[in-house]
């Protein structure tokens, strides 16, 4: 959540959270978690749409098929905003955050209803129920649930990153950047909010994609490691606060 609110900050947008699931988590990875319950979510989400102009809607950690029900009521009460899926999986350590069944209800429940997706390669191999797929692959499979998916690599051991935006009418496009070392810590999360503040200040989608992936780079090169773990991406200037 921290890193989804300052991500949008820094785009210029206004964050209004939702909050669906809670967590137990440091820097080197999530150990428990609860997902909140259904009434709770649906009241947080009509309170924010009856005050709030919405633009833009990002999805983080879901947790449970209860919970991917939950979502898409809410959805069907925001007709035309652009909704950006992060199928949010497994932690940066490795844990699972929701059984198997919850990957199945997002591909076949929230995924028709997504402008865009944003898994990492392991997420879509997950989502396609390909576990050694490719990422064209996954890509294929996935494009008969949602419009656009971006996959994002990174977890293999390339020099260069190759992250790879996909549309159902067959278009590609391929962003690369340099591999930074290190692991993160939040970095989808920056990624994907990023890219639903770009959409809901109106930019085009292919453009929003590229702004979302060289800011979240930015952080990454500019990030920190206050703890015992992952670095942590730098979203805000330093003199932001000042």
């Amino acid at each position: 959540m921290q890193a989804d609110i300052e991500a949008l900050l820094a785009q210029g947008c206004h964050a209004a959270p939702a909050v669906t699931a809670l967590t137990v988590q440091d820097t080197v990875n999530v150990t428990d978690f609860r997902v909140l319950d259904r009434a709770w979510v649906l009241a947080q989400a009509r309170a924010v749409i009856a005050d709030l102009p919405v633009a833009a809607v990002k999805l983080g950690m879901l947790g449970s098929v209860e919970m991917v029900d939950t979502v898409v009521e809410i959805m069907q009460s925001l007709p035309g905003v652009p909704l950006v899926c992060d199928p949010v999986l497994r932690a940066g350590g490795g844990g699972a955050l929701g059984k198997d069944e919850v990957g199945y209800a997002m591909r076949e429940r929230l995924l028709p209803l997504c402008r865009i997706a944003t898994p990492n390669l392991p997420e879509a191999r997950i989502l396609a129920e390909l576990p050694h797929g490719s990422a064209d692959e996954c890509a294929a499979r996935l494009l008969e649930h949602c419009e656009h998916l971006l996959i994002t690599g990174g977890h293999g051991d390339e020099h260069e990153v190759h992250n790879r935006l996909y549309a159902r009418d067959g278009s590609q496009h391929t962003f690369t950047c340099v591999r930074l070392p290190g692991s993160y810590h939040g970095s989808g999360c920056t990624l994907a909010s990023t890219l639903a503040g770009r959409l809901a200040l109106g930019e085009e989608l292919v453009s929003a994609v590229r702004t979302a992936l060289d800011y979240t780079w930015r952080t990454l090169r500019d990030a920190e490691q206050p703890g015992h773990g992952q670095y942590v991406p730098r979203r805000l200037p330093l003199d932001f606060c000042s």
